[in-house]
């Protein structure tokens, strides 16, 4: 890979407090160009999900049992509009 190029795909990593980080590029696609502030849903220590867009990569981070209600919220967004 050049250097500077854009990654695209999706990442998904783990998180030290404990949880998981998602990274899914929107690059070449219809949501490319969308905003979205941070969000954020606060229920336990270790039930919880953060969702936002920065620089055309739709990120999550969320507690250690959320990852499919994670990859939920995305694939709604990603449906809408």
């Amino acid at each position: 890979m050049a250097s500077g190029s854009m990654v695209y795909g999706i990442h998904i990593d783990t998180l030290d407090n404990p949880g998981w980080s998602i990274r899914i590029s929107l690059q070449d696609t219809r949501r490319q160009d969308s905003v979205l502030e941070r969000k954020s849903i606060e229920r336990t220590e270790n039930d919880w999900i953060q969702y936002w867009i920065e620089k055309q990569k739709f990120h999550v981070a969320c507690g250690p049992l959320n990852l499919s209600e994670a990859v939920e919220i995305f694939v709604r967004w990603c449906e809408s509009e």
